[in-house]
């Protein structure tokens, strides 16, 4: 609701994702600068953070295909011959290697006890029933919290180079159903 995560026990999330960095491509003297300002940003927090790397395998099929069809245009000989020996060495790198991609996220949590500790929800708590606060309310006092932090965070990523966006609802659900019904894998084609 509201690009905000809800638990059930009244706590909530809001997810960012981030861009990367090639920290292998940066000079020594960038590399420090990261690591200090990374550090920085590490010192900073006042409230706990999830980093999640998302891993996925990544079926290129479609790109080899792109490739042939390509490669079809050509008229130029030695552009085709070229074009060839792009094709086998990305199938090549294939066989040796699984492409993967990553993605990064950062979460930010809002504990349920952020809320204020009532009796009653010491007893919902333990029935592990909904809290005794309307949604709305809980919503509204997790943006107060949360949007601050989001702000926090990317204000510091920024001066690591990183740019974090805030998921949306529909983005929130296109990951949550992908974490939890992924694809299978694809299946390999030796003739490909």
């Amino acid at each position: 609701t509201d690009d905000i995560v809800l638990y059930k026990d009244g706590g909530a999330a809001l997810v960012m994702e981030s861009t990367s960095l090639n920290f292998g491509l940066l000079s020594e003297k960038e590399q420090e600068a990261v690591i200090a300002a990374y550090a920085a940003l590490l010192n900073s927090l006042s409230f706990s953070v999830q980093i999640v790397i998302r891993t996925q395998r990544k079926d290129i099929s479609s790109y080899l295909i792109y490739l042939d069809a390509a490669a079809k245009k050509i008229a130029s000989p030695k552009l085709a011959n070229l074009m060839a020996g792009y094709r086998r060495f990305i199938l090549d790198s294939i066989k040796k290697k699984n492409v993967l991609g990553k993605r990064f996220y950062i979460v930010i949590p809002f504990s349920p006890l952020e809320l204020g500790v009532t009796k009653s929800f010491l007893t919902t708590a333990r029935r592990g029933g909904p809290l005794p606060f309307p949604k709305s309310y809980v919503i509204k006092k997790a943006k107060v919290l949360l949007y601050p932090r989001r702000d926090h965070l990317i204000r510091q990523a920024g001066r690591l180079g990183i740019r974090l966006r805030q998921l949306t609802v529909n983005e929130l659900v296109a990951l949550f159903y992908n974490v939890y019904n992924p694809e299978p894998p694809a299946i390999k084609k030796e003739d490909i």
